[in-house]
Parts: structure tokens; C-alpha cells; sequence
């Protein structure tokens, strides 16, 4: 995984759990990679990953079972989607909107819109 100076590193991390469960790549109550694997995998501090699985607990996208493991929850998908959808539609598009105003281009030319 290459990280941007741009944002922290947990939230990378996390964004990039996060893809994997809209990709259905992780599905409801896997185990997802402990601690010290991902930190080592990654090549990050331990408390960094600690950090992000702290994060997507917050907000209900993992749940931990104590001296298990952490799991996908139930509703992470469905939850992933509704920030998502939100983060695009209020912030992102906005901005790409903006942008092809700024340099004249009309919907027609992307072809697909």
C-alpha cells in the first residue's frame, strides 16, 4: 500500500478496509487481519493500526471479540455506502462540477453522462 503525505495513515488504512468491503472482497463477520500482521504487512507501527480499527469501530464497520479477533459487522456495508454516497454528492461532485465549469466542458463530451 503506497500512503499519501495528504492524510493520515490510519484513515488510509481504513479507507482501504472499507474498499474491500464495498468490493465484497470481506463480508459480514470475517475476521479481519489482527494487529501485528497488518502492521508488519504494512510496514506501520502496531499503534497506527490500533488507531484505524479503533476508528471503524466508532463507527460500527468492525466489532471486536475480545481475544479473538476483529470482525466485519453486520451492517458495515450498508454504512460504507450511506458515508460514501454523502462524502460524493456534498463535497466531491461539487468540486468536479465546479472544475468543468472552470474549463467549459459540457456533460456531452464525457460520453457517458
Amino acid at each position: 500500500m503506497d500512503f499519501s503525505a495528504y492524510k493520515p495513515i490510519y484513515l488510509q488504512i481504513s479507507d482501504n478496509i472499507c474498499k474491500r468491503i464495498l468490493r465484497k472482497e470481506l463480508l459480514p463477520y470475517d475476521k479481519i487481519t489482527s494487529i501485528r500482521e497488518l502492521g508488519t504487512e504494512l510496514g506501520v507501527n502496531p499503534n497506527t493500526i490500533m488507531r484505524t480499527y479503533e476508528h471503524l469501530q466508532s463507527i460500527d464497520i468492525i466489532f471486536n471479540k475480545r481475544g479473538i479477533g476483529f470482525f466485519v459487522s453486520e451492517q458495515a456495508r450498508e454504512k460504507i455506502l450511506e458515508v460514501e454516497k454523502e462524502f460524493f454528492l456534498n463535497v466531491e461532485l461539487p468540486e468536479i462540477l465546479k472544475k468543468m465549469e472552470l474549463l467549459e466542458i459540457k456533460r456531452e463530451e464525457l460520453g457517458y453522462l
